[in-house]
């Protein structure tokens, strides 16, 4: 009990060796910095991606290595390793390539840049194929040879305890001293939270322990870059849903919209004039996005109310030169909305891309990777809950009939169930601040470690109304002994919830 209300890293904190290939991994990267030869880090472009470049290209920087780095563009490169990258990497002299949350899939670019010269290093935390690739070290937690019970870690989870475990070596090798201090990777745990919160990864064990770090760390306000963003977003005190609802969004509508590049950039500067610029931009990025994302609703709304009426289990909703980077957060949006597993696309000149996401009861992941192996996809990989895909146009209709079979499969052949699942019961005079700090002392809350969702039977409506954006209610409700309370909801407009509350304030 009293490691779990108190987590810390050293409570937490394995030994990094306890991941297959990792001592392999920090031997060869070891041997690259005491040989000065030239690195580069090859990342993505969400925040899990973003953070993971930040942490090793910032460590890698503070000890004097010479690297560069790599996020690829969403519209142009697409996720994961890409050939004319690598090639790039290759003619500007680099010796040594690591992916961070990436690369597990990358077979056939692994072997293009081996082919080239180079030595290559992946780490990743994506689901991999039956056959990795042929790099010099593949640390995964979840390769089917690891048994370091990890699977839960994000991207930058995987990227932090490789650095762990080279600070660790680098320092036995005698690197430090002359000039050259040890790093102290605790400074780095604000980036480790936001990769890991951003990434809806679980809240258990070492990921808990990172992000109730991470909080009180960006809390301490070291990053120049997100103390900027912070102040812009008006954030005074770091929390899991400050992160997940004001940074990471502000983050990844770089990598959405265009490159991922500004992102990275504001994590890494020392300088305040460029941070201000970065942040900023990064901001109007944001509300860009969500202006798109409006659009696009709009038109993915009738199409999902459509397979609605047909009675599908499955949601794909795709439509012509919708802009990619929204993909999953309308997938998202429609999968709360509808409780159904939905897959959002845009078709561009023959190609349709999209993303998917998921009901606790289907496994996304195992679908898509089934499609890919059946020929159905080009491309595809994610988790049980979320997934990106790729196919050819004139095979849309087979991917929509594959992927309703598979759902009805998973359910066995019963509707998805709208649930919620309720922790305890409660009456009036215990909905108080007091019970607030206690229940509190649980966080920090998110993905495997939900927020406690309490019930208060008895209620009768008096009031809600439309409040902030247009997204959120407010209302009062009179209890059965009498006493009234004020009740926010945030993000129900447009929710079933949300339209009975409403529909029932009217009548």
């Amino acid at each position: 009990v009293e490691r779990f209300l108190h987590p810390s890293i050293k409570e937490y904190m394995p030994d990094p060796s306890v991941l297959k290939d990792m001592d392999k991994a920090t031997r060869i990267i070891a041997d690259a910095i005491c040989s000065n030869e030239k690195i580069a880090i090859y990342g993505d472009y969400d925040v899990d991606g973003i953070t993971s470049t930040a942490v090793f290209v910032k460590y890698l920087r503070e000890i004097g290595i010479d690297v560069s780095w790599h996020l690829p563009t969403r519209e142009g490169e697409g996720y994961g390793l890409n050939i004319s990258a690598i090639e790039q990497i290759a003619q500007s002299g680099v010796n040594l390539m690591i992916t961070v949350d990436c690369g597990i899939s990358g077979i056939k670019e692994v072997d293009k840049a081996k082919e080239l010269g180079l030595k290559v290093v992946v780490t990743d935390h994506h689901s991999p194929d039956n056959v990795l690739p042929n790099a010099d070290a593949v640390v995964n937690p979840k390769r089917v040879d690891d048994d370091s019970g990890l699977p839960f870690l994000a991207g930058v989870g995987v990227a932090f305890l490789t650095l762990v475990s080279l600070n660790r070596e680098l320092k036995k090798r005698g690197f430090f001293g002359n000039g050259k201090n040890q790093i102290n990777l605790l400074n780095y745990m604000d980036m480790v939270a936001l990769g890991t919160i951003c990434d809806t990864m679980p809240l258990i064990d070492l990921n808990r322990a990172f992000v109730s770090t991470g909080l009180k760390v960006l809390g301490l306000r070291q990053n120049l870059g997100l103390r900027t963003l912070m102040d812009l977003a008006g954030i005074k005190h770091p929390s899991v849903y400050a992160v997940g609802f004001a940074l990471g969004p502000r983050l990844n509508a770089a990598g959405r919209l265009d490159s991922a590049s500004p992102a990275l950039e504001l994590l890494l500067t020392d300088n305040p004039l460029i941070a201000n610029d970065l942040a900023n931009k990064l901001h109007h990025m944001n509300q860009e996005r969500i202006d798109i994302q409006n659009a696009i609703m709009v038109d993915a709304v009738d199409k999902a109310n459509k397979c609605c009426e047909q009675g599908h289990c499955s949601l794909f909703v795709c439509g012509d030169n919708w802009h990619g980077g929204v993909m999953g957060i309308i997938a998202g949006r429609l999968k709360d909305k509808y409780n159904l597993p939905t897959c959002v696309a845009t078709r561009i000149d023959g190609v349709i891309n999209g993303s998917g996401r998921s009901i606790p009861q289907v496994d996304l992941g195992k679908i898509i990777h089934e499609a890919l192996a059946r020929g159905i996809l080009s491309e595809g990989g994610g988790h049980a809950a979320a997934a990106g895909f790729s196919l050819n146009a004139n095979q849309e209709q087979d991917f929509c009939k594959f992927l309703e079979e598979s759902v009805i499969e998973q359910l066995s052949g019963e509707k998805p169930k709208s649930e919620i699942i309720v922790d305890a019961e409660i009456d009036a005079s215990g909905a108080n601040m007091k019970l607030v700090e206690r229940l509190s002392d649980l966080a920090p809350f998110g993905q495997s470690n939900p927020e406690p969702t309490l019930v208060l039977h008895g209620c009768v409506l008096k009031f809600a109304s439309v409040m902030g954006n247009g997204s959120h209610l407010r209302g009062v409700v009179r209890t059965s002994n009498g006493s009234q309370l004020s009740f926010v909801g945030f993000n129900l407009v447009g929710t079933p919830v949300g339209n009975f509350l409403l529909d029932d304030a009217n009548t």
